[in-house]
């Protein structure tokens, strides 16, 4: 449904994309991923077709953005980094406001605004000015129009950004039920949204795509996937963790009490472990297998790439 060929992006000689290929099916929620700066929101822009390539092609639905735009606009919600409206409107006139653009008219127009209303649960701030509302309740109205139209493409730049933990997890909720029949892409520099939302990872950095994969795919990259780390109530002696069998390596941490243990290749050692610590009466507050850190393994793929 996205089929994205060789696009570059220039700004006054500096590059911001370099190069990016990719295609993107409806169902997948897409974590787009890098540091600041990496060329995420660049990227966002030209799928949007705010943007238009410097060169190369983008394709939706067989469609050329750059010959039929206005066509694939349609098909499109985009929720912008900042989610800017106009703040002397309430949420109330900007949805009526964003539903005429639309083209909806009477009572499918109001049928629309009522269904996005209650989808991301704006009904207490309907009548207020935008300018006057959080940090999150904007960002809800942000959403809000993004959905609007039952989009078959929902592009969203920081979809979370301020809100706190209970209006996240409502809005992940939100974007999984979406996704059934949605291609949804979240451009994010949370970590943690893409294994609470996502199917598929993309890592971009310095305008190239570095990695494109799923989120289980990222973790096995991790050092620490597959590791066995205890934590203790306090100081304990664990020399002999780091030699028993099936042990390669034993990483200490003295501020945090944490230890990891890190397996060869092939070896399972979480119930030697777990005999040892029980054993030696070993002060142990909490003992689990690492899933990977995707903090570890990001920094490292993103500083992989060189300066051209």
């Amino acid at each position: 449904m996205i089929s994205v060929k060789n696009i570059f992006k220039s700004f006054n000689g500096f590059l911001a994309v370099n190069d990016l290929s990719f295609d993107i099916k409806p169902g997948e929620v897409v974590g787009f991923l890098g540091p600041n700066g990496a060329g995420k929101s660049t990227t966002m822009k030209m799928l949007t077709g705010f943007l238009l390539p410097t060169s190369g092609d983008i394709y939706i639905s067989d469609l050329s953005l750059k010959q039929s735009a206005l066509e694939i606009k349609k098909k499109i919600g985009y929720l912008p980094e900042g989610a800017p409206a106009y703040g002397d409107m309430t949420p109330l006139q900007f949805l009526n406001f964003i539903a005429r653009i639309r083209g909806y008219k009477g009572a499918e127009k109001a049928a629309r605004i009522e269904q996005v209303v209650n989808q991301v649960e704006l009904q207490e701030v309907l009548d207020k000015p935008i300018d006057n509302l959080s940090k999150g309740f904007k960002r809800r109205v942000g959403l809000a129009q993004a959905l609007i139209h039952d989009p078959e493409i929902l592009i969203l730049d920081e979809p979370t950004d301020g809100l706190d933990p209970n209006q996240k997890h409502q809005v992940r909720e939100l974007i999984k039920n979406l996704s059934k029949d949605k291609i949804v892409i979240i451009s994010t520099h949370i970590l943690e949204e893409v294994t609470a939302v996502c199917n598929r990872v993309m890592i971009i950095s310095k305008g190239k795509l570095l990695f494109d994969d799923t989120p289980n795919a990222l973790n096995r990259r991790s050092k620490y996937y597959g590791a066995v780390t205890l934590h203790f109530s306090y100081r304990a002696d664990v020399a002999e963790l780091g030699e028993l069998e099936g042990v390669a390596e034993m990483e200490e941490d003295l501020e945090t009490g944490r230890v990891t243990l890190f397996p060869k290749p092939g070896a399972d050692i979480l119930h030697l472990v777990t005999a040892h610590a029980q054993r030696c009466k070993l002060p142990v507050d909490s003992l689990y297998v690492e899933q990977g850190r995707l903090d570890q393994v990001f920094r490292e793929i993103t500083q992989e790439v060189p300066n051209e």
